[in-house]
């Protein structure tokens, strides 16, 4: 459903440029992140929706920049994690004792997100989700976080829109939107566009639909609006994980600890923790980081 092109996301303006708009279908992207962290149920709608939002927010507010977006509820002793990257590649973690448990969210639901600066440095926003006690097992819950933390950390009103459709444990379809109000909007268009997303059926539907791309939700959303689309990107599953990366994080380690490594005759079996993949590090490749330690 909605793949036949692959996952993509569109960015597009208004002509009287009171609107910004950012389509995406992900459904791949989070299909790939679900399997690798073998979630399931509600773990797994939740963790796609996150998914998709930090692509969104990443789109909107930084596209040349790393985004990472964390969810925990108050109740819950894990997290999830979603990670973008400029290159359109995304990843995630599942952070809980059991991938089959209940994503228990109610009051004090936290979202924190977080982009690499240049330098190293890191700006990041949490807020806690408004309403989420009203109805924490219903769908919403990452649509309001994300629109919360536009409206209190970055200033910025928007609606967004992400889901997750599962066919037992299998992710069908994901994708969502965002709509930014821009600094030249004026009353007419402003109470156009919130009858038009009021009106506007379930996102659940739109992405149901064979034909569901980012394109149709751009045609759907901006109906009647003359806009111009801006730009359209790839969007991916992948992780930048390497053998360079597991030993580099290895130098971590107290010097001692690493010289017991290199002494031993022990090849180091480790697993990354986003993709899965099995590293086999021999004691020889541990050797320079003695020099740097």
């Amino acid at each position: 459903m909605g793949t036949a092109s692959g996952d993509r996301v569109v960015r597009s303006i208004t002509d009287d440029g009171a609107f910004r708009v950012i389509t995406a279908m992900t459904t791949e992207t989070v299909r790939g992140a679900v399997a690798a962290q073998e979630a399931h149920g509600d773990i797994a709608r939740r963790f796609g929706e996150l998914m998709t939002g930090a692509i969104l927010i990443r789109e909107a507010m930084a596209p040349a920049l790393r985004v990472q977006g964390i969810l925990k509820g108050k109740r819950s002793r894990g997290s999830l994690v979603a990670d973008s990257n400029p290159d359109g590649t995304s990843r995630g973690l599942v952070n809980f004792g059991s991938k089959h448990g209940e994503l228990l969210l109610g009051d004090g639901v936290l979202l924190q997100m977080m982009r690499s600066l240049p330098g190293g440095t890191i700006h990041q926003g949490v807020i806690e989700v408004p309403g989420s006690a009203s109805d924490p097992a219903a769908g919403g819950v990452v649509s309001r976080a994300l629109m919360a933390y536009m409206q209190d950390s970055e200033q910025i009103v928007s609606t967004i829109a992400v889901a997750t459709l599962l066919d037992g444990d299998r992710v069908v379809a994901a994708g969502g939107y965002i709509v930014q109000l821009l600094p030249e909007i004026e009353r007419g268009p402003l109470m156009i566009m919130t009858e038009r997303l009021q009106a506007f059926e379930a996102l659940e539907e739109a992405l149901a639909r064979p034909e569901a791309s980012p394109d149709t939700l751009m045609d759907e959303l901006l109906y009647g609006f003359p806009f111009t689309r801006l730009e359209t990107s790839p969007l991916s599953f992948a992780c930048h994980c390497s053998q360079a990366r597991v030993v580099e994080s290895l130098s971590t380690l107290p010097r001692g600890d690493i010289e017991d490594l290199v002494k031993g005759d022990d090849v180091l079996d480790i697993t990354c923790d986003y993709c899965r993949k099995d590293y086999q590090v021999p004691p020889m490749q541990l050797k320079p980081l003695l020099t740097t330690n």
